[in-house]
């Protein structure tokens, strides 16, 4: 995520570091490789004007030129006018009047608006907050209806029965009717795009917006087209009065154009960012931790969040109590990799952890999403009894785990010798009583 922009800006901050003395010049000439690097992540011409501009006023100032850290001093107020441009802090989605609650979600075709309105679900869900219910009303692109009904049921949320052959502004009347008789809180629509802004799309979402008066409407668009997706948001906006923005795809977006313009541009905060295909990769976006990640600081916040959000309460007592008995198993080792992936991606992960930016020119560091599914492969291969004993495991075991989980015997062996280490350092973090944990009972077994 915004690696490309990640790279320049830290290039530009370790010259100032490596400056004995700031002195203007030296400001001068930061500030215009921050200038070229912000236009060449493709981050709209004003907003890089008026950005550089800001930071020019207040770096420039005596506190910062007779300052003892002054190169630290710029990189902060490069982080708060980050901060600022992205939005100061968390917008939440507007769920106002009396339930359900309409929120429509627009954008082209191919954006991500149907996997987006269950991410969504998926989100709004979590802790019993929200009731969603979801409504295709996108009848133009075929099979839209059936995707969405699929993904409600992938999520466990109720979705409108549609028909290619309903008209949208009666699916959406029919829905909220529906919703209330089930109790759902919180009506999300997903609505048809084009492959360009036309008359008639806008037409037929004014007339939805007509008929429902949504709480809050969402734009959905590609992080990766950069300032084409400013360029739609400002059609939009202008039509329908946006509530705010979803950025799909941000993991793939190395330069961050879209993210660093589109508030400035329509005055509209970007309230959720899709991270993967995965549903769970979706999150609520937070300035401060964005431009934390953007300056490669890491987010230490969000990875507390997800891993308190992806470990079972149950499971960490019994993990626990499995740590002061020393009775640490294969299938423990198993059940806490799989707790892990649940949190996302490793790449990403590792994203979130300060200094991480640095480890990125060690290829024995990288991360490796296929080592972490071999692991869990070979475990899977095991019979109860070997996972339970790991002792039991011979030379014929171990070519019988291999064979069965598509590995080699050294795999077998490389992972028993790391399930030997990770049990040993339970060991002894159940002597000293303390769990060594990401968030709420995860542990960094080596890899």
């Amino acid at each position: 995520m915004f690696e490309t922009l990640t790279d320049r800006l830290n290039g530009v901050f370790k010259k100032l570091r490596g400056q004995g003395r700031i002195t203007e010049e030296n400001v001068g000439d930061a500030l215009r490789q921050i200038r070229l690097s912000l236009l060449e992540a493709d981050v709209n011409y004003k907003v890089v004007k008026s950005f550089v501009a800001s930071i020019r006023q207040k770096a420039v100032g005596k506190d910062v030129l007779s300052s003892i850290t002054p190169g630290q001093l710029i990189v902060k107020i490069v982080h708060d006018e980050l901060v600022a441009l992205l939005g100061t802090s968390h917008s939440q989605i507007t769920l106002s009047g009396a339930p359900p609650f309409p929120v429509l979600l627009v954008g082209l075709q191919g954006s991500g608006k149907t996997t987006t309105i269950a991410k969504l679900a998926s989100l709004l869900k979590k802790g019993g907050k929200h009731r969603p219910y979801l409504v295709p009303a996108d009848v133009r692109r075929p099979a839209a209806i059936e995707q969405l009904l699929t993904l409600a049921e992938q999520v466990d949320v109720p979705c409108y029965p549609s028909k290619q052959t309903d008209k949208p502004v009666s699916i959406c009347k029919a829905a909220l009717k529906e919703a209330i008789r089930l109790g759902c809180d919180t009506l999300l629509i997903d609505t048809a795009g084009r492959l360009q802004i036309d008359e008639a799309l806008m037409d037929e979402l004014s007339r939805i917006k007509k008929a429902i008066k949504p709480s809050d409407i969402l734009l959905v668009v590609d992080a990766m087209t950069g300032q084409e997706a400013v360029r739609v948001a400002e059609a939009f906006h202008e039509r329908l009065d946006l509530g705010g923005v979803v950025l799909t795809k941000l993991d793939g977006d190395a330069r961050g154009g879209a993210a660093l313009s589109i508030r400035a541009v329509i005055d509209r905060p970007v309230k959720y960012v899709g991270i993967g295909e995965k549903i769970e990769d979706f999150e609520a976006f937070h300035p401060d931790r964005m431009a934390s990640r953007i300056l490669g600081m890491g987010d230490i916040l969000t990875l507390v969040e997800k891993a308190q959000a992806s470990f079972d309460e149950k499971e960490i007592e019994k993990f626990e109590k499995k740590l002061k008995k020393n009775s640490f198993t294969l299938e423990d080792f198993r059940d806490q990799l799989q707790q892990i992936r649940k949190m996302g991606s490793l790449e990403s992960l590792l994203a979130m952890i300060p200094g991480a930016q640095k480890l990125k020119g060690n290829p024995a560091l990288q991360p490796d999403e296929k080592e972490l599914v071999r692991v869990e492969a070979i475990i899977n291969s095991m019979t109860r009894r070997e996972r339970l004993n790991h002792a039991i495991i011979n030379g014929s075991r171990r070519r019988r785990i291999a064979r069965g989980s598509g590995t080699t015997v050294q795999d077998v062996n490389n992972l028993l010798k790391k399930y030997v280490q990770a049990k040993k350092m339970m060991k002894r973090f159940g002597k000293m009583g303390k769990r060594k944990s990401f968030g709420k009972g995860a542990f960094p077994f080596p890899m």
